[in-house]
């Protein structure tokens, strides 16, 4: 059954998750690597073909959390999964289980959709958030390192 405080994000969502983005930045200790507008999650969000999905949850109202994700393929399975780029709850919304809300929307998402998989990634230094990952039953994939190109390497690999 859906928890009834999340739902998908709709357009009047866009300013107070684009807020939220930045509060997460900055609670990963990096806020100037955050330079996403509104216009530009909005743009992604609703374009006419979107590869840019989300759900909120809200409590009394107003929007505190937010989960943004795109689909990914596996080979392996040859299906389709998901990719969660971003959960978020803001601080003093935490522990009335709208984390676990957000996971399990997503997981539904997935069964709905026949998607093998749901992925993503999370700092090691976020010990109390790999700990509430673990607890849903997550494994964390160690035998795996993820690389990133961008800014100047991106531009130089491009030419």
């Amino acid at each position: 059954m859906t928890d009834p405080r999340v739902r998908r994000v709709v357009e009047s969502d866009v300013d107070a998750v684009v807020a939220m983005v930045h509060d997460l930045a900055a609670h990963e200790h990096a806020p100037q690597e955050c330079h996403l507008t509104a216009t530009q999650l909005r743009a992604a969000l609703f374009a006419p073909a979107p590869t840019l999905f989300g759900h909120v949850t809200e409590l009394d109202g107003v929007v505190v959390g937010y989960a943004l994700w795109f689909l990914n393929f596996s080979t392996w399975r040859g299906t389709h999964g998901i990719y969660l780029e971003d959960l978020y709850v803001r601080p003093e919304a935490r522990g009335a289980g709208l984390g676990t809300a957000l996971l399990a929307e997503l997981a539904a998402e997935c069964v709905r959709n026949g998607y093998a998989r749901l992925e993503w990634v999370v700092l090691n230094s976020l010990a109390p958030t790999i700990a509430f990952y673990k607890s849903l039953g997550a494994i964390p994939m160690a035998d795996w390192t993820t690389y990133r190109l961008t800014d100047e390497p991106l531009h130089t690999l491009a030419e």
